[in-house]
């Protein structure tokens, strides 16, 4: 921690009611400076190499760059102290509780941002410069337990758990993407490349830019005159294989 009066502190999350729910919390603390907010992992790269902020509260998962995928992309470079805020992934959560850093779970009430803050004040105060080695263990742990097990759906203010394994397909859907489980529908807010590289290659395959599927769940394949396929689910459903994915998915499926 620079040795000011003030610690300079970034606000990192896609929802802007959540923000500025941070940003008025962080207000009434007159050792706190918040220096910038990023609505996305992209502009938050940018923003911590430009402002090299002492605290960031993150938010676990973001369009585009997750809070992982971010942490990678920094990997090597100055890290801020960082409080997770996440709304639902157990997993995640689980993680950080092991590598003993903080996080919020959304809804949080004062007491328990007081509590967090107050954590990474005290970090900061005693001069705590181990946070990258912790990050560092946090993403090998990640890396090393596989690739994501279960989703957290949030619906109708609830929190719903799907495991992976019974996931059908994916589709995309602007900056959602729908989860299909046999006859339901999941909204998940995601894009395409970031719960791909979340999910195993062995099991899923991108097989147009719009679709990815669960190998497992492949009943047939009908090849096309132009040179594409159509994959055809146990489900029923049919999805268009690109012929430029044909190899990736063959593989897949260890044809």
């Amino acid at each position: 921690m620079r040795r000011v009066d003030k610690i300079r502190t970034l606000i990192v999350d896609d929802e802007p009611h959540a923000r500025a729910a941070l940003r008025l919390l962080l207000g009434k603390d007159r050792e706190i400076e918040i220096v910038g907010e990023a609505a996305a992992g992209a502009e938050a790269a940018e923003a911590i190499r430009r402002l090299s902020p002492d605290l960031m509260f993150l938010d676990v998962q973001m369009p585009e760059m997750d809070a992982f995928e971010l942490l990678a992309e920094l990997d090597g470079e100055r890290i801020p102290r960082i409080v997770f805020v996440t709304a639902y992934d157990r997993y995640a959560l689980q993680a950080f509780d092991v590598n003993a850093l903080d996080y919020l779970l959304k809804p949080f009430d004062d007491e328990r941002f007081d509590l967090a803050l107050g954590r990474a004040k005290e970090a900061l105060r005693a001069g705590d410069e181990d946070t990258n080695r912790r990050l560092s263990a946090l993403l090998a742990s990640r890396t090393e337990a596989g690739r994501l097990r279960r989703l957290s759906i949030k619906s109708r203010g609830r929190v719903s758990f799907l495991d992976v394994a019974e996931i059908d397909w994916i589709e995309a859907a602007d900056q959602y993407v729908q989860i299909h489980t046999g006859t339901k529908t999941h909204l998940l807010r995601e894009s395409m490349s970031s719960i791909e590289a979340k999910l195993s290659s062995e099991t899923f395959c991108r097989i147009h830019r719009s679709a990815i599927v669960n190998v497992e769940r492949i009943k047939e394949l009908h090849p096309q005159p132009s040179g594409d396929s159509i994959v055809v689910l146990h489900s029923g459903a049919k999805l268009k294989l690109g012929r430029n994915r044909k190899a990736a998915l063959e593989s897949a499926m260890g044809l």
